[in-house]
């Protein structure tokens, strides 16, 4: 029996957000824009960068790459590309993928064409703890590269897997700008936000808001547990008197601000620097205090 050829490669592993919903919706669509993703983005970028796609099977893909400067800079090329893929297309029907970029030893399978091994499934749960059209990559992978001017490292600290019994440390990819994600198509808010969630013993807590008295009026919502000086009061020890502000930004964005909490606001696990506005997209997990919200557009 042949000995398994072993080396250490750069893996990027990348999965569709919400592939069942849009299947679901508009089955033939979604299969349409994934293949054109694929030729169009995916391939393109992959092999500029010196890659090779290992497989591609629905909503998921695994490619592998010589350097992790490489992986990383075909990381970024791909979720911009796929920003202008989005821009043309429906809100509901965009594609944002998640992309985990690892550093590891791999076995290589040279007759199947394939590979195998602990490199490859921590880029595969790196790539579950990116942000939806975001970029999350391990710590071997941040030592021994650097972003250009326009991106940078946001430390996104230890995290738990399923069945990796070691802690992750992950770094999510940023826009100097303040994105919270790659740049990608910006859904119009419209209708009514919705926030809804629980704290750490399972209380559920929730509040609506409505987008266009938030557009029209320019309105700033506090939240906060003081009643008399909050526009949305979550009652919760671990929430400031007055603990965020939302508000519509530039691009019409919806946007929180940290203003001056005890136990801070975190955007999907990474913390609000107090008095800087981050935007919140759909899906986000918003955590004030204890209480982490889930924000939805409807």
């Amino acid at each position: 029996m042949a000995t398994p050829q072993r080396r250490l490669s750069a893996v990027l592993h990348a999965d569709l957000s919400g592939f069942v919903r849009l299947v679901e919706a508009a089955e033939d669509l979604t299969f349409e824009q994934l293949r054109s993703a694929r030729a169009q983005v995916w391939q393109p970028a992959i092999e500029s960068a010196g890659g090779s796609v290992i497989h591609s099977v629905g909503d998921s893909l695994l490619a592998e790459f010589g350097s992790p400067n490489a992986a990383v800079r075909a990381a970024i090329d791909i979720q911009e590309a796929m920003a202008q893929f989005n821009s043309g297309l429906a809100e509901e029907q965009r594609l944002l993928f998640r992309i985990g970029v690892h550093l590891g030893e791999i076995i290589v399978d040279q007759e199947g064409h394939d590979i195998f091994g602990d490199g490859v499934n921590l880029a595969e749960r790196i790539q579950v703890m990116a942000d939806p059209g975001g970029i999350a990559v391990s710590r071997a992978v941040r030592e021994m590269t650097e972003l250009s001017g326009d991106y940078t490292y946001v430390d996104g600290g230890e995290q738990r897997a399923k069945n990796v019994s070691r802690p992750i440390h992950i770094y999510r990819i940023r826009h100097r700008e303040g994105d919270t994600t790659q740049p990608s198509a910006s859904p119009r808010l419209t209708g009514t936000l919705r926030f809804r969630g629980a704290d750490n013993s399972g209380h559920r807590f929730g509040f609506d808001l409505d987008a266009d008295d938030l557009r029209k009026r320019q309105r700033l919502v506090i939240i906060g547990r003081d009643a008399d000086r909050c526009d949305v009061i979550l009652s919760h020890s671990t929430v400031s008197r007055r603990h965020a502000r939302l508000s519509v930004g530039r691009s019409d964005m919806l946007e929180i601000e940290d203003i001056g909490s005890t136990n801070g606001t975190y955007i999907d696990g990474v913390g609000v620097k107090a008095g800087a506005t981050h935007p919140l997209r759909p899906g986000a997990k918003l955590r004030i205090g204890d209480i982490e919200l889930v924000v939805r557009y409807n």
